[in-house]
């Protein structure tokens, strides 16, 4: 497979849980020949406790400040592509950081297929409500703005492939000036 030898730099992965950051963002790694790092697996390696569990027991402003802290640590490596977890965007803190370190691709998805990604996964404590949906809705209406701020390209997962979808986004980013969308 070729290797993007142009292209300098990390690659940093937002967007809502279910939109595809980690298994776009190991397959981007593997086709540009860069290690793949997820915030959310840091975290739980350096807890040695799943991401549900620290929000049981620390409750959200605390699992955000370790992300926060993974981020911070993350985007000091050389080369990488990050897939941060969907919140990693609330705080302007991490925002800048992306956004100074690499580029930063918003994989956006619609709210059915993120539902039907997500709809069985028990790992996703925001999800652990009587209405997924509307969960899904509040998060996209409060959290599509800030990825779109420090998004250098925007790009849409909806029932797309991931072979296909990471060959666009290849040469979208092998183009001198990559749409935003």
């Amino acid at each position: 497979m070729p290797v993007m030898d142009n292209l300098a730099g990390n690659l940093f992965l937002v967007g809502l849980m279910g939109a595809g950051k980690t298994t776009v963002g190991r397959a981007l790694a593997r086709r540009t020949g860069r290690t793949f790092y997820d915030s959310d697996h840091e975290i739980e390696t350096r807890c040695g406790v799943r991401v549900a569990t620290i929000f049981d027991i620390e409750g959200e402003q605390r699992f955000r400040d370790r992300e926060s802290s993974v981020i911070a640590d993350l985007v000091g490596l050389d080369n990488i592509v990050l897939a941060t977890g969907g919140g990693a965007v609330l705080r302007p803190a991490n925002r800048e950081l992306l956004k100074t370190h690499g580029k930063v691709i918003y994989l956006r998805a619609n709210i059915d297929d993120l539902l039907s990604r997500t709809l069985h996964d028990r790992n996703r404590p925001l999800l652990r409500t009587a209405d997924p949906r509307a969960k899904l809705e509040s998060l996209y209406r409060e959290r599509d703005p800030l990825y779109r701020e420090i998004a250098d390209l925007v790009v849409d997962t909806t029932q797309q492939n991931v072979n296909l979808l990471v060959a666009e986004l290849e040469h979208l980013l092998r183009s001198p000036t990559p749409p935003r969308n």
